[in-house]
């Protein structure tokens, strides 16, 4: 088992020879301590020198920490690192918090953040849940917005003008506002509401004859003659 330790201050104005020092009093070697000189807001991936602890690191270490707040700025984020480096086998121990897996009330406090971390999540949760439905009352719509038929509708004639005088696909949607593929997108979304609209009868009647081998017809003396279809 390897002591690591772990510094972090906000800014570089901050000072971390206290944490240091803590670190260096609880047995931790100078070479095994990594720091960030960043903003608490920072998910454990984006600092850097929590990054090169977790590529240090091996199960059954610990991650050494002058006070547990060191590890993020809000319970939430504190939270979600311990149970990220306990999935790795790495246990936290925090100098000033008393928090120590090797004894009982410490294995007890990493039990409780733990479970503090869960009801966290689930408050989080129950809120954008509430938040959702009192903004769905108050008639807030969600997901993508709804389509003006007839507007598209004029849309399309305005380019299919455009087109007639000449002027490049992505060119006449951009008079109205749209892209080539936005264009493209609703011209098809038209005819394939055209098409699904049509009667059937109208629909066979519409398809193309199909080209294919000559087929037999047999003629009054039994002899068989070849008819083409389609041309």
């Amino acid at each position: 088992m390897r002591l690591l330790g772990y510094t972090r201050v906000s800014t570089q104005a901050q000072d971390a020879a206290l944490q240091f020092d803590a670190l260096l009093s609880a047995g931790v070697q100078k070479r095994d301590i990594f720091s960030d000189v960043t903003s608490g807001a920072k998910s454990v991936a984006t600092r850097p020198g929590m990054s090169h602890l977790l590529d240090y690191a091996q199960a059954g270490d610990v991650v050494v920490v002058w006070r547990i707040d060191r590890l993020g700025r809000s319970l939430l984020d504190v939270l979600s690192t311990v149970d990220e480096l306990r999935a790795r086998g790495i246990e936290v121990r925090s100098i000033s918090d008393g928090i120590d897996p090797t004894t009982s009330t410490g294995r007890l406090m990493l039990g409780l953040l733990a479970t503090l971390a869960e009801y966290e999540r689930e408050l989080i949760s129950e809120r954008v849940t509430a938040g959702i439905a009192a903004a769905k009352e108050r008639g807030a719509l969600f997901g993508r917005p709804t389509v003006d038929r007839e507007v598209v509708s004029q849309k399309l004639e305005v380019v299919a003008a455009e087109r007639a005088k000449g002027r490049t696909a992505a060119q006449a949607a951009g008079l109205v506002g749209w892209s080539r593929a936005t264009y493209y997108r609703h011209q098809q979304e038209v005819e394939r509401t055209a098409l699904i609209q049509k009667p059937r009868s109208q629909q066979e009647s519409a398809a193309p004859m199909r080209r294919g081998k000559p087929a037999l017809r047999t003629s009054g003396g039994g002899r068989a003659r070849r008819v083409r279809f389609g041309g």
